[in-house]
């Protein structure tokens, strides 16, 4: 018999994953919120900065949960919600809200999703960046 091991997001990945989001925010002057969530939603990292705005704690968060539900960036899902978009009521239609702006990446390893990482605080197109930036340097 044979066993077959599943990649796994590390808490040293997701450590690095926030300390990489959380460097291209600095570079742009722009106080972040970051989280990193496991393949089955859990939390494994979050850093809030202290000027970050309240509210990014929690659009970091969800936008992490969202990509990583839908295996997708949530910048790329942003029509999709839009009134007869194919995700239009899903949003409010689950028991944890959805976040459809800019700022959630899935992350994969060996093809395959591990996590995601959210990043809140800049206006979306920033945030999205931040977050790419972070998944380009722990592949």
């Amino acid at each position: 018999m044979s066993t077959t091991t599943a990649a796994t997001l590390t808490i040293e990945d997701a450590e690095l994953l926030v300390t990489e989001a959380r460097r291209a925010a600095e570079e742009a002057g722009v106080p972040v919120s970051v989280t990193v969530v496991d393949a089955g939603g859990h939390l494994l990292a979050f850093r809030r900065d202290d000027r970050a705005v309240l509210i990014s704690g929690e659009t970091s968060t969800r936008k992490a949960y969202t990509a990583l539900q839908l295996n997708a960036a949530t910048a790329d899902l942003v029509d999709a919600v839009q009134p007869g978009g194919l995700f239009h009521t899903l949003p409010t239609a689950l028991d944890r809200p959805l976040l459809f702006i800019g700022g959630g990446l899935p992350v994969h390893r060996d093809g395959r999703p591990i996590g995601a990482i959210g990043v809140g605080g800049g206006a979306p197109d920033q945030d999205h960046g931040f977050a790419a930036a972070a998944v380009r340097a722990l592949v």
